[in-house]
């Protein structure tokens, strides 16, 4: 019997509900974060940032900060590489020279003996700046006398090849008998990790670089940090990269950043370790956002309620540089093209420059954006043909064997599961009390890797000792998530011991295989199944010595509860410790050590924007009660229900864990959370302003699993980590309107705009 076709009751360790491994180890405070690494001789960094959204730096003065007592570096943007650049666009030098873009913008830093020392040297720095004008609207900055952020790109409009046409949208529209078309918007919002940025730089005798860093990608920041050695005239030069505890990522730790690139500059220049670590206010001001957008939509379908074609035009606010937040497009392309059955589909985003702050991957990367249209959408077209939401979606829905308009290919599909688990619940009670509605939307996201690179694979390696225990070493990262869970049931499931007999290793270069980085919700499909093939391996090798010990014949053999038996004869067991050991120890001994690369058989996307970028995708619905005060428009969630889809779920309380922080991330970003930027600078740079959903806002959550094994996954897994977040702000659009009517199509759905509409709607 295989692992996909086996019931959840057959297996000893997956689907169990174990806490998070290193749960104790945090609440006892014993986890080293970034901000607990002290090392020999360490100094402190500091940043200077800019006082102005646009300006030209007339001359940068360092000799009072120099000057004082424990300072031993300063450096600006003279001391910075021209090569240095971050980014794929590579737009944004670490240090800025001659001009600033944005107020986030780094024009000094300083290595001191105290943080207190280095923040005393950065006041002592003295700019002069000559003020330019700024623009901070997308829109008007795409206008042909806008002011220019970039002079050398000639056009505030990035040259990225956002767009796509599948089938014939126009003929599609003719044939509509529905048609609903309208803008929507969304805003800044930041990521909110715990744990604040921060990096330690050292170099050794040879200038090999060791840098201890807050990173989702140890692989490709290992990368980039060569090149920077590279652009400083260190050739052939090691790195190592090291990875404290982090105190979470939701995609804010997906690039390398100018506080990396900076320590390292220090530590070169004084010859010492050098720290860099934020406070809460630079957390909000210095780091990334989710990509604000602005979507236009318009969809159509025939008379029986079957989509007929969905067309759609972005803008996005780029900010000042680019990081990953310009790539969004390519990933709303998928709710875009494939969020239900839809053949004719267009799409043109554009990303902008302005002098706001640059944008970032964010939990659901571009998919919460794009899903708020459509699925505000797919609400107002489903008033208009006359049907319910509900069934107007199960008209429309994903079926497992489709292939989608971007050619994705749907192997296990549960969204009809997902839309009855969610009926269910929402319509127990069908009396409607005034101001109360529900609301729904659906979600796809990719479940099963995402090949952007090329590569999209993680290695593992497993190494077993005499007494049963294995350490694995997995290139995939854990900020949270529970990937060290995952990695240990799957391995203590396929050899037969139990999850305490399995340390997970992820935070080295130095001894953790290559890995593409924590993204795409890709970790349990892709480092599981890397995992599971090295164990693997080691069982085959396992079961072939231990036939030999028990004169048997290795098909016979199992291994559970760290025995290796025969099922139909008791008397012909060992112990699998026992057993390491005689193979340890037999002439000719062996160790038990495997390796494996997974790189699933996906595809990049070509020029069309056509490739099934993922072995599998994710489904789910979510549905939402709320009770709407008339008086005063604030919403009131009342019940909240999010079925996906999961394939197998290995650890059922860490997916409900997932599901649950999503959805409340999700509300966050449906009804308060909001980056307030005035001119391009950060107004509410704190938890007091930024309304971030707390403990106290805590809502009823249900979060059924809904299993459908997917044979591509470790034991029928798919990746859960993002979608739980994709389809809240939409579902409590949709519920607004049914309470009382009003569309609010901006995020963040405030009391201020509830009543606005309100008194719009009853003068």
């Amino acid at each position: 019997m295989n692992n996909i076709s086996k019931s959840k009751n057959e297996f000893s360790v997956v689907g169990k509900r174990i806490p998070k491994l290193d749960a104790a180890q945090k609440a006892m405070g014993r986890a080293e974060y970034i901000q607990d690494i002290i090392l020999p001789e360490m100094v402190y960094g500091k940043i200077l940032y800019s006082r102005h959204a646009h300006a030209k730096i007339v001359s940068i003065d360092t000799s009072k900060a120099k000057a004082l007592p424990g300072v031993l570096s300063v450096i600006t943007g003279e001391d910075v590489p021209e090569k240095m650049k971050m980014g794929f666009y590579k737009d944004n030098p670490p240090i800025k020279k001659g001009k600033v873009w944005s107020f986030r913008d780094e024009v000094a830093a300083v290595a001191a003996k105290t943080p207190e020392i280095a923040k005393k040297a950065l006041d002592l720095i003295e700019i002069e700046y000559e003020e330019l004008e700024g623009i901070f609207d997308p829109e008007k900055a795409m206008e042909k006398d806008s002011p220019l952020v970039h002079e050398r790109h000639k056009s505030n409009v990035l040259k990225l090849p956002w767009k796509l046409h599948y089938g014939d949208v126009d003929a599609a529209q003719k044939k509509a008998a529905f048609i609903v078309e309208d803008r929507f918007s969304t805003t800044w919002v930041t990521h909110c990790c715990m744990g604040t940025s921060g990096a330690i730089a050292l170099f050794d005798n040879s200038y090999n670089l060791t840098i201890y860093t807050n990173t989702q990608i140890p692989s490709l920041a290992q990368k980039d940090f060569l090149e920077a050695l590279k652009a400083m005239g260190l050739k052939n030069k090691r790195v190592r990269v090291i990875k404290p505890t982090i105190g979470g990522g939701f995609g804010s730790k997906l690039d390398t950043y100018a506080y990396e690139h900076i320590a390292i500059l220090l530590a070169h220049k004084c010859g010492k370790p050098v720290k860099l670590t934020f406070d809460r206010t630079e957390e909000f001001k210095a780091t990334s956002t989710r990509q604000p957008a602005i979507i236009d939509i318009k969809q159509g379908c025939d008379k029986d309620g079957k989509l007929l074609f969905r067309d759609i035009k972005m803008v996005l606010d780029n900010g000042a540089h680019t990081s990953w937040g310009a790539t969004t497009p390519s990933v709303m392309m998928m709710p875009i093209t494939s969020l239900y059955r839809v053949k004719n589909v267009r799409y043109d985003a554009k990303c902008v420059y302005t002098n706001n702050t640059y944008a970032q991957a964010m939990r659901g990367y571009g998919n919460p954006q794009a899903t708020f249209a459509i699925e505000s959408s797919m609400d107002m077209l489903a008033k208009k043909t006359g049907m319910d939401p509900i069934e107007f979606r199960r008209i429309n829905r994903n079926h497992p064997g489709d292939i989608t308009p971007q050619d994705f290919k749907i192997t296990t599909c549960g969204m009809d599961l997902c839309l009855d688990a969610v009926e269910k619940e929402l319509r127990k009670d069908t009396s409607k009390e005034k101001g109360v509605g529900i609301g729904v939307a659906s979600l796809i996201h990719v479940g099963g890797g995402a090949r952007i690179y090329k590569s999209d694979g993680c290695g593992a390696i497993l190494k077993m000792d005499d007494y049963g225990k294995v350490n694995v070493f997995t290139g995939g990262t854990d900020m949270g998530q529970g990937l060290d869970n995952i990695t240990a049931q799957i391995v203590a499931e396929e050899l037969g011991l139990f999850v305490e007999d399995i340390n997970v290793i992820h935070t080295d270069t130095d001894v953790c295989p290559w890995d593409v980085g924590a993204h795409a919700s890709r970790s349990t499909f892709v480092a599981g199944n890397a995992a599971l093939g090295a164990a693997k391996k080691i069982k085959q090798k396992l079961l072939e010595f231990g036939a030999k010990i028990l004169d048997t014949a290795p098909e016979s053999l199992v291994l559970k509860n760290r025995l290796m038996f025969v099922p139909d004869d008791l008397e012909k067991s060992i112990a699998i410790d026992k057993l390491l050991r005689k193979a340890h120890f037999s002439p000719g001994g062996t160790m038990f050590v495997a390796d494996h690369f997974y790189d699933p058989d996906n595809e990049n996307m070509g020029k069309d924007f056509k490739g099934n970028m993922s072995m599998t995708y994710t489904f789910g619905v979510h549905g939402v009660k709320v009770k709407v005060d008339e008086e005063t428009g604030k919403v009131a969630v009342l019940e909240y229900v999010a079925a996906h889809d999961v394939g197998r779920a290995i650890n059922p309380l860490l997916l409900e864990g997932q599901v649950y922080g999503g959805v409340v991330m999700g509300l966050g970003y449906a009804l308060s959370e909001e980056v307030v930027h005035k001119n391009g600078e950060n107004m509410n740079a704190n938890f007091r302003d930024y309304k971030l959903f707390t403990a106290k806002d805590a809502v009823k959550i249900k979060a059924p699993i809904l299993e459908t094994p997917d044979k591509e996954g470790p034991f029928g897994a798919k990746g859960i980590g993002e979608p739980g977040c994709v389809p809240t702000a939409p579902a409590v659009a949709n519920a607004i309107y049914d309470a009382v009517g009003v569309r609010i199509k901006d995020l963040p759905i405030t009391p201020e705009k509830v009543l606005a509409a309100l008194k719009g709607k009853n003068n």
